[in-house]
């Protein structure tokens, strides 16, 4: 049997032999490529046309892909960057078709050319040109833009690509103003990031907040010299004459006060503006804050108005390289100003003081909301169920009980005084070179003399004071008082060294008996000349030879002359007031007519 099988299966070989022998296989043929029809095809994948590359090295990699075939055989295919050869290839698997990938390591910022050549080995040659950019991280939208971080998810500073060092534990809030993330104090930490190179003669530094006043006072911005030579030194530093801090701390009424230091190298500017720099924490709202520094001045502003402006001689950089962002530490720490639990977002700085119209510009393009005047104005209050000034966003503080007229020129109500009883705001912010206000007017005769609008210094040299105030060398005051039975309307303007009287006399007299009707007022202050206007007529100019000041002035009154300009018993009006504006400049006639005619 074994014989048997083993003579079966020699047989089953020489038959499969036999049959590969008389072709029951094909065999291989020499086949004839034919002729060159056509030249390679290329195709890249990526990059393709448009391409942006956006990453934080300033010189980085990329991957090109591409194919090339060919009808009959390829003879090399050259790769290309701005006409520069940076790779080569000549040996294929298959010689028709090649499917490549190179990586080139040296792309920097800019436009580019990619080129990709094929040629077959009869010379005829296919060029893919492809056009992309390797774009920086940021480009800078604003002049004078230095720094820039908006805290999405990442705290890198984008203008120079710098990372900062976390000290303690950073965090993100989860929401942001901008974009979907911000910034999160948190205690002991803070970031500390390198500035030396961006610091010149005049500084700007734009951002947004969520207030949180737990604790109550911290540091935001600090840029200053180490102190040394402070006995408790390192863990406790104040050194002044350099550099800025910019912090937070116990304001009126629960508020946030928000107060910036500025050394000048012998000594330091204080931008403090006082009750006008408040803010209530905790609103759940973002508060975008700004400040700048000039070789004359310093300026802070809240929501794009301007709440301090203090003269300086300028910023002195001495020994300043690094920002803490977030606190004081370790800088600025001996009064305890340190971490802020709040939210912070959008951080720019600049190398020049911005205008208050470069501040509006960048709230508006980072969705704030920027007041735009009716009439130009830079205040506004309606007296619709509130004291609030439409373009700061910030109310009047009420001086006794006070309660809306229920009725009003445009609206359901205006603002009335009641005896002992007005509203003062923080005036900082709308002491302008020029100035100009409008109001309308419902005159109420009793009593016979009051205050209207004033703003004015303390006048703490008076015997009485503070009960009994009458400095007026400075601010205006606007009022009206008995003239044989007409109520007769006036505007007293200090000037630094004195006052100038616009009095109308007879011209600018109201007669209660017929006055019943909204009428309309306003008065302008330029550096030269100050003028009464009463339903839409000049009443009287009087001229200002030595300019205006508004040395020592604080608040603004409404509705009343008290607290400092009360000597002469011009106190509550309990008139009407509606639409009040204030303007940064001397209206003229046809701007003054063109509110009276709006009514």
């Amino acid at each position: 049997m074994r014989i048997l099988k083993s003579f079966f299966l020699s047989f089953l070989l020489i038959f499969l032999i036999a049959g590969c022998k008389d072709s029951f296989l094909d065999e291989i043929k020499t086949v004839e490529p034919g002729e060159d029809l056509s030249a390679p095809e290329v195709t890249v994948s990526y990059p393709v046309n448009g391409t942006e590359i956006q990453v934080y090295e300033t010189v980085t990699s990329i991957d090109i892909e591409f194919e090339a075939s060919d009808d009959i055989e390829l003879a090399s295919i050259n790769l290309e960057i701005d006409g520069t050869q940076i790779a080569s290839f000549n040996e294929f698997t298959d010689y028709r078709r090649f499917v490549g990938e190179y990586t080139y390591s040296e792309l920097q910022d800019g436009d580019h050319v990619l080129e990709v050549t094929a040629t077959d080995i009869n010379g005829k040659t296919t060029v893919q040109t492809i056009n992309f950019s390797k774009i920086p991280p940021y480009v800078t939208k604003y002049d004078g833009e230095v720094f820039y971080m908006p805290f999405d998810n990442d705290n890198v500073e984008l203008v120079g690509v710098t990372f900062p060092t976390e000290v303690g534990n950073m965090g993100f809030a989860g929401e942001g103003k901008v974009g979907g993330n911000s910034l999160s104090g948190a205690t002991g930490s803070y970031l500390s990031i390198p500035v030396t190179d961006i610091l010149e003669d005049e500084f700007s530094a734009v951002f947004w907040m969520k207030i949180d006043n737990d604790p109550n006072r911290a540091g935001i911005l600090t840029i200053g010299p180490p102190d040394v030579n402070n006995a408790n030194y390192p863990d406790a530093q104040n050194l002044r004459t350099s550099g800025i801090r910019f912090f937070r701390e116990n304001g009126a009424n629960g508020n946030q006060r928000f107060k910036l230091n500025v050394g000048t190298g012998s000594g330091e500017t204080w931008v403090d503006g006082g009750a006008a720099a408040d803010v209530a924490p905790n609103t759940g709202e973002w508060v975008h804050f700004a400040f700048t520094i000039s070789n004359s001045e310093a300026i802070v502003y809240i929501n794009g108005q301007p709440v301090r402006t203090s003269t300086t001689t300028g910023v002195d950089w001495t020994d300043c390289d690094i920002l803490t962002i977030m606190s004081g530490a370790p800088r600025f720490s001996e009064w305890g100003h340190l971490s802020d639990l709040s939210y912070m977002d959008e951080l720019r700085l600049f190398n020049k003081s911005l205008s208050q119209n470069e501040i509006l510009t960048i709230i508006n393009d980072e969705g704030g909301t920027v007041y735009n005047g009716e009439f130009g104005e830079k205040f506004y209050m309606d007296f619709e169920g509130n004291y609030v000034d439409a373009a700061s966003g910030f109310a009047a503080t009420q001086v006794g009980t006070l309660t809306l007229a229920g009725e009003g020129l445009r609206g359901s109500n205006s603002f009335q005084a009641a005896t002992d009883a007005y509203a003062t705001f923080p005036s900082n912010g709308i002491e302008y070179d020029e100035f100009s206000a409008s109001f309308w007017y419902k005159l109420d005769a009793t009593p016979d003399r009051a205050g209207i609008l004033t703003i004015g210094p303390p006048h703490t040299a008076n015997a009485n004071y503070p009960t009994t105030q009458n400095l007026r060398t400075s601010g205006f005051r606007f009022f009206r008082e008995n003239a044989g039975g007409m109520q007769r309307f006036k505007l007293n303007v200090g000037t630094g060294a004195g006052e100038v009287w616009v009095d109308g006399g007879a011209a600018a007299d109201v007669d209660p008996a017929t006055a019943t009707d909204w009428i309309h007022m306003a008065f302008t202050i330029s550096g030269s000349v100050a003028r009464v206007y009463i339903d839409g007529v000049m009443v009287k100019e009087s001229d200002l030879p030595a300019g205006f000041s508004w040395a020592d002035c604080d608040i603004m009154s409404i509705g009343s002359g008290a607290p400092r300009f009360n000597e002469w018993g011009h106190l509550s009006d309990l008139s009407l007031i509606d639409e009040l504006r204030i303007f940064d400049k001397a209206l003229t006639q046809s701007e003054v007519d063109a509110i009276k005619t709006a009514r």
